[in-house]
């Protein structure tokens, strides 16, 4: 028996079920907002630059 109609019919009958698959995760997935969004993203920015201050100075140091 020939199974390759078989193969040719299964390949995109997965690719339909895996692509709505994917596009629900997208509607379920909306990052939730924070109670101090503002307050809280400025904290992180000066935590970064707190960090990248301190990697400029260690590579100024491995560079002498």
């Amino acid at each position: 028996m020939n199974w390759s109609w078989l193969v040719a019919l299964v390949c995109p009958v997965m690719m339909i079920v895996m692509m709505l698959g994917m596009g629900g995760m997208h509607k379920h997935g909306s990052p939730k907002k924070t109670s101090g969004g503002d307050a809280d993203l400025r904290g992180e920015i000066a935590q970064l630059k707190q960090q990248n201050e301190q990697i400029t100075r260690e590579l100024q140091r491995l560079s002498k």
